[in-house]
């Protein structure tokens, strides 16, 4: 990806285990194992992730010991209201993402195979507030998802068949 269209970065104050901690004691909520297995192997690596995924990332991390799934669908709705992470629905799946210490950033999603490519537009804000200013409203944050095929699904539409590919 080029320059201009490359994320920045974002300084926050605490780690997201603290941050997580802090939200659990403000609602009352226990800080276990099973949260602080899943939390730092969501924020071990930023992906975009589902639910699935994150379950085969902590049965290989975990070994014997795993999260269970009700715990797992719990803990990412936990940290979506915790500010940590940002949930999408992409062709009825939900996918997540670093929210908390990650730069605003916009996405393309590739409806043939999910790849989501994430994006920063200078452009894309000024139009934003623009638009903001001609109604008097004040924007809090936004979220731009645009669909359509990548460059290696568009090729693979291009190859041409052969004789093979009839069998």
């Amino acid at each position: 990806m080029s320059n201009e269209f490359s994320l920045g970065s974002v300084q926050v104050a605490s780690t997201p285990l603290e941050r997580f901690e802090e939200y659990l004691q403000s609602k009352g909520k226990r800080f276990t194992q099973q949260r602080r297995i899943l939390i730092e192997q969501v924020f071990s690596h930023h992906d975009h992730f589902d639910a699935d995924d994150l379950l085969a990332l902590l049965a290989e991390r975990v070994g014997s010991r795993t999260v269970s799934r009700p715990t797992v669908y719990r803990g990412l709705a936990e940290l979506v209201e915790a500010g940590l992470l940002r949930k999408m629905v992409l062709g009825g799946r939900s996918v997540y993402e670093h929210d908390y210490g990650y730069p605003s950033h916009d996405h393309l999603h590739c409806t043939e195979c999910n790849d989501l490519i994430e994006f920063h537009s200078e452009q894309l804000e000024a139009i934003r507030d623009a638009v903001a200013r001609e109604h008097g409203f004040r924007v809090g944050s936004h979220r731009l998802i645009i669909s359509g095929i990548c460059q290696a699904c568009q090729e693979k539409r291009r190859r041409k068949k052969s004789r093979l590919d009839r069998i």
